[in-house]
């Protein structure tokens, strides 16, 4: 099968390619009815959306079945790992928790014309179902501490979370210490060197 790099050198299909193509169209054409991303980052949309939430994909342990996204948005990070997992890992289950009723259904748009292995939530965080997930992800939600406790409730007992973090990640690491005990691997992001990914295990209240 041949592969085709996107930014930063994150290898995918052609199919792959494809269907992200298709994601990228589709979120250019709803930006103009609903502000899904900021304006300003529409001219470097790969990079800045798809290439950040792409290179989580491969931090997921092999035995992932149930991936869960928290605050998604546009689908980012977890609509696009689920693009990315169609074919080499078909059988996760995504869940995309998005409060907002109008980019729900942005996601559904997405996840059907792509036929993804994902379903939305269209809850606030707290008032969701415990997901019993074996990840949970999400970027530019919350601090934290605060994140945490959003994750928690939805983490099956061996379950981990990777959520972007940016220049006050060391800072956030002291003050949710003070709330949670946790193991923290630290991967550096690929698209600005003040962010950084956070591979946290071994998640509880202290």
């Amino acid at each position: 099968m041949s592969e085709f790099a996107l930014p930063k050198g994150i290898s995918v299909s052609r199919e792959t390619l494809d269907r992200l193509q298709v994601y990228a169209d589709l979120l250019e054409r709803w930006q103009e009815k609903i502000n899904l991303v900021a304006p300003s980052t529409i001219p470097d949309l790969w990079e800045r959306h798809f290439v950040d939430s792409a290179q989580i994909y491969s931090y997921a342990p092999h035995n992932v079945r149930k991936w869960v996204d928290l605050g998604s948005g546009a689908g980012f990070p977890g609509l696009v790992v689920a693009t990315l997992a169609h074919e080499a890992n078909p059988d996760i289950a995504f869940t995309l928790v998005e409060s907002d009723a109008r980019k729900g259904a942005f996601l559904r748009t997405v996840i059907r014309e792509l036929g993804l292995n994902a379903t939305v939530l269209t809850s606030r965080i707290e008032a969701t179902e415990p997901q019993k997930a074996d990840i949970v992800s999400a970027r530019a939600l919350a601090p934290l501490d605060k994140l945490l406790g959003y994750a928690y409730p939805h983490l099956n007992a061996d379950g981990i979370c990777i959520f972007h973090k940016g220049a006050r990640v060391g800072e956030e690491l002291v003050q949710a210490r003070n709330l949670w005990s946790f193991d923290v691997t630290h991967k550096e992001s690929l698209i600005d060197q003040e962010s950084t990914v956070l591979i946290l295990s071994g998640i509880h209240h202290v």
